[in-house]
């Protein structure tokens, strides 16, 4: 996987009381590229891709606010493009019980050194999201707006 810095804008979609944290990790202890307490924050590469990204937990009635933010790292994976890596794990972890096979390429990308990793939308893929491992490398750049559906 190709390893190069990254420096630019991102969003990420969060709940909103954690408007006041925006750097902050995913809660979850499980997702699409991290596991085992690894750390993991989600956005994406426009205001376009978070609204892809959030159509599965549209149903959760939880209100979110969309937060630019400033990611600047000097190692990044680049997994974009790879089909593989779109499938929808929570299902095969639901039914199999086995690891999920995205963790694959966030271990890989951990392992060789990457402070976050961008990968393509499952449903469109020719937008682009990212996975960012170290959140120190995001910055706050706002300014913060109502999520509308």
């Amino acid at each position: 996987m190709p390893l190069e810095p990254f420096e630019g804008p991102v969003w990420r979609l969060l709940p909103v009381g954690l408007a006041e944290t925006p750097a902050a990790p995913a809660a979850a202890p499980e997702g699409r590229f991290h596991h085992l307490g690894q750390t993991a924050a989600y956005a994406s590469l426009s205001v376009e891709g978070t609204r892809v990204a959030i159509q599965r937990y549209l149903s959760d009635g939880v209100s979110r606010v969309l937060i630019p933010m400033w990611l600047s790292a000097p190692i990044v994976a680049d997994i974009r493009g790879d089909k593989a890596a779109s499938i929808v794990w929570q299902d095969i972890r639901r039914k199999v019980g086995t690891p999920s096979p995205t963790w694959r390429y966030s271990d890989a990308a951990r392992n060789a050194g990457a402070l976050a990793m961008l990968y393509s939308s499952r449903s469109r893929p020719d937008l682009s999201h990212v996975v960012v491992f170290e959140p120190h490398c995001l910055s706050y750049v706002g300014p913060i707006s109502r999520f509308e559906y």
